[in-house]
């Protein structure tokens, strides 16, 4: 009888659970309707919209705007256009460059910070503060620190018996002059996202480690980087995302200079839209750049989950 009254039970309940899994699924798309009509409304239309622009040409008579059909002609002279090219190129050569040297440099410092005792906010402060400059102010720095006439690191240069150069005026240096500006800007956010990850690493395995008799290097080798890949990995994506998009430290310190050596790909966007008015050219480099960002990421990501698992 006890069973046959708790059968009868459970199938009265099923149809209700049901009903109350449905009303949760309902409520909860009304709930997130908000914020992704939001997102629809901020990113895609505009994306769209870029797309659509891609494949036309755009005239100004009278302050009105009129498009006209190009085809696919824009993405066939990309194909032949050397200056997108060599952006390209230079982009991710400036990426790949730049944003190891944060990730490894945030990490050792987000390392140093926490074996730190006294003064870890002091530290903390001073670590910080490339991050909070405006960029005018950091291009106005760097400017003065790379100038060829009194530039404190050409003075640094001729005090240890070495040749002064135009950091900024040479193609062999302009590249390289820019990712140390970069390093040096974006260090700081690596560090925080790195910090952040190694505070909240629980303090037992480490514990449990140190009475096995494992070393230090045993421990961040074998505990301290499998733990923080996943951040690790959410940091170079975002540093990566963002490098892609550097322009600031382009236009204030060399303009794209000398001749081609730090034209970036936002740098040759943005001659496209408002120096040259191409702005139907732009945004067929626009959306071949997005595309290759986003297949860059995916294989970026793939690869270091396919690394994680078989490690």
């Amino acid at each position: 009888m006890a069973d046959s009254q708790r059968l009868t039970k459970s199938v009265a309940a099923e149809p209700m659970g049901r009903a109350a899994a449905a009303s949760d699924r309902f409520w909860r798309n009304v709930t997130l309707a908000p914020a992704l009509a939001l997102f629809v409304l901020l990113t895609a239309l505009p994306l769209i919209e870029l797309a659509l622009l891609s494949f036309h040409d755009v005239d100004w008579a009278g302050g009105v705007s009129t498009w006209r059909s190009t085809g696919i002609s824009h993405y066939v002279a990309l194909a032949g256009d050397n200056l997108f090219r060599v952006s390209i190129l230079n982009t991710l050569l400036f990426s790949a460059i730049a944003v190891t040297g944060e990730m490894v440099l945030g990490f050792f410092l987000a390392l140093l910070t926490t074996s730190v005792g006294r003064g870890r906010t002091i530290y903390r402060t001073v670590f910080l503060l490339p991050i909070l400059m405006p960029g005018i102010i950091i291009g106005a720095i760097w400017k003065l620190m790379y100038s060829f006439d009194f530039g404190v690191i050409n003075e640094i240069v001729t005090l240890v018996g070495l040749t002064p150069r135009d950091w900024l005026g040479d193609s062999h240096f302009a590249l390289a002059s820019i990712i140390v500006v970069d390093i040096w800007h974006w260090t700081p956010f690596c560090f925080l996202l790195m910090l952040a990850s190694l505070e909240s690493l629980p303090d037992d395995v480490f514990e449990a480690a140190e009475i096995d008799g494992a070393s230090y290097w045993q421990i961040l080798r074998a505990i301290t980087l499998p733990l923080m890949l996943p951040s690790i990995l959410v940091t170079f994506v975002f540093r990566l995302i963002l490098a892609f998009k550097v322009f600031d430290e382009v236009y204030l310190l060399t303009g794209g200079g000398p001749g081609t050596s730090t034209e970036v790909i936002s740098f040759t966007i943005y001659r496209r839209f408002f120096t040259e008015d191409r702005v139907g050219y732009g945004a067929a480099m626009s959306v071949t750049t997005f595309v290759l960002i986003a297949i860059l990421i995916v294989a970026v990501i793939a690869l270091t989950r396919r690394r994680a698992s078989t490690s």
